[in-house]
């Protein structure tokens, strides 16, 4: 693990630094920075526009295709300087992190030229049509059915826990093409335009009254013929390199707002006395110590990468990573409830400046309890979603330690 960055990948750091000291607002880095909720929509409205200008939306982009091309360390750098300053990348994460990045590995370069533009500037939204409701954790078995007539694909079926899909242009949707071969074999990966008549999306509303995931139902929905990513029944590899790029967390990043929320619930059993009970402190320091693990499997999966090294190891790394930081951040969780007792029920609760991972929202109204709470609520979510950890432990078990793959469960005979 080398922890030294080369001086070209230092000078680039210092280059950010200077743009994000220019661009963000007064005051941005002075303690206790606040802005007004008229403040912050102006602020979000402009934003996009300045990484736009400054070339930083999908910057690891090749320049062809809109980005600065950025090397693997200076990508790196880049997610960096923008989480050390709390500076929001921007963007719609289902274009421009999961999608984007899939279109440019498989994409034909008519697809390139007709979408990356769009995605690069905000132009189109988009949403992930993978689960259905029987086709979750096993998602080869999906049923939603795409068939061809003449130059379009005909859509039929319903897509669940659809993020978005309300206000997207496209969804990019798992569609059974073959219903003969091999389940995984006969998987399509479509573009679906999803203004259009055939496309139903009703909300499913929260128990906090939100509704942002959707129910999607396709009765004749229709998207061109070209508009297969990656070649027709090879859907099944597509999603799992999209699937790939919603797991992973920046290898130098990931660990900062865990180190944040540690900082807040340490100063929190300190002032209430919580830090008395070695129930308490016993669960702080697990958490401070896997934060450091996640920090040097980071450092160790760069390094890695910068190497073009694939041992086991990092290959088992990879397997692991998005299983371990959302069941550590599930416990610590749990463990902010018991610091802040009952005092957890108050939509004031935790520091007047926000939580991480809430801190400089996107401006979407915030659920009706305490950031804090939000942030509970939210990493129940983590250890479903980019593959549930059961599946995960799963993956780990066959594919890195060679154990024998889950047995399935015995067909049910027939009475008599």
């Amino acid at each position: 693990m080398d922890l030294t960055y080369p001086p070209e990948a230092e000078a680039f750091r210092t280059e950010i630094r200077a743009w994000l000291v220019e661009k963000l607002p007064d005051g941005w880095f002075d303690d206790g920075f606040e802005m007004t909720a008229d403040e912050r929509k102006a602020f979000n409205e402009q934003w996009t526009q300045k990484l736009f200008e400054g070339g930083w939306i999908c910057a690891t982009w090749p320049e062809e295709y809109g980005g600065k091309g950025l090397s693997l360390i200076q990508s790196v750098v880049l997610s960096e300087e923008f989480s050390r300053a709390k500076a929001p990348m921007r963007a719609d994460f289902f274009g421009d992190t999961l999608v984007g990045p899939t279109i440019l590995q498989y994409g034909t370069e008519e697809q390139k030229q007709q979408l990356l533009p769009t995605i690069l500037k905000g132009e189109t939204r988009w949403c992930q049509g993978f689960s259905e409701p029987d086709s979750g954790s096993d998602l080869a078995s999906l049923k939603c059915a795409a068939v061809l007539d003449g130059d379009e694909w005909v859509i039929t079926g319903q897509k669940v826990w659809t993020t978005q899909a309300q206000f997207a242009d496209y969804c990019f949707l798992l569609a059974r093409t073959d219903p003969d071969v091999k389940k995984q074999a006969g998987i399509s990966y479509l573009l679906v335009p999803m203004q259009q008549d055939g496309v139903e999306v009703r909300g499913i509303v929260q128990p906090d009254g939100t509704d942002e995931f959707n129910e999607v139902f396709f009765d004749g929905a229709r998207c061109p013929k070209d508009n297969v990513l990656g070649g027709v029944n090879n859907g099944w590899t597509v999603a799992n390199s999209t699937l790939g790029f919603e797991r992973g967390m920046s290898a130098t990043t990931g660990h900062r707002r865990f180190e944040e929320e540690y900082k807040l619930l340490l100063a929190a059993a300190t002032e209430n006395g919580a830090l008395a009970d070695p129930v308490v402190r016993q669960g702080l320091m697990r958490f401070y110590s896997k934060i450091q693990i996640l920090r040097i499997n980071g450092l160790r999966n760069l390094t890695g990468s910068l190497k073009g090294s694939r041992d086991a190891g990092l290959v088992a790394l990879g397997a692991t990573n998005k299983m371990f930081w959302s069941e550590m951040h599930k416990e610590a969780m749990e463990l902010a409830l018991t610091i802040y007792g009952a005092h957890s029920l108050l939509s004031t609760v935790g520091p007047e400046g926000g939580w991480p991972g809430t801190l400089r929202s996107d401006g979407r109204d915030a659920y009706p309890v305490s950031p804090m709470v939000s942030a509970f609520f939210f990493s129940r979510s983590e250890t479903i979603w980019g593959g549930t950890s059961q599946i995960q432990r799963n993956i780990v078990g066959e594919k890195v330690l060679g154990l024998p793959r889950e047995p399935k469960p015995a067909a049910p005979q027939p009475a008599g």
